[in-house]
């Protein structure tokens, strides 16, 4: 679900997928403190590795909290959002960075 709002400020804070945390009902974006991830078994690992399934494998790589700055960059830029550290279709959420901090 995305916003259909023009309003870069609503885009800010509503723009990609996510709207409210499964288990607390939060509508704020919960930030994840963790830098590894555990693997359901040896053949869903190999999945992850392979890009075969999405998923968390590390938190330098991906993580649940970057996906949703990522989908609100890329929406405030009007581009499309992989969500895992790919950026945008066109290069418009790796430009960004450029224009915010200088």
């Amino acid at each position: 679900m995305t916003t259909s709002s023009n309003h870069p400020e609503t885009i800010g804070l509503h723009g990609g997928q996510f709207r409210k945390d499964p288990t607390t009902n939060s509508v704020a974006v919960p930030i994840y403190q963790t830098t590894s991830y555990q693997f359901d078994d040896v053949d869903h690992a190999q999945k992850l590795f392979a890009l075969q399934e999405l998923g968390n494998i590390y938190t330098r790589i991906m993580n649940p909290t970057t996906q949703v700055l990522e989908e609100r960059l890329a929406a405030l830029e009007g581009g499309v959002g992989f969500g895992r550290s790919i950026g945008v279709i066109g290069g418009g959420a790796g430009n960004t960075k450029r224009r915010v901090f200088g």
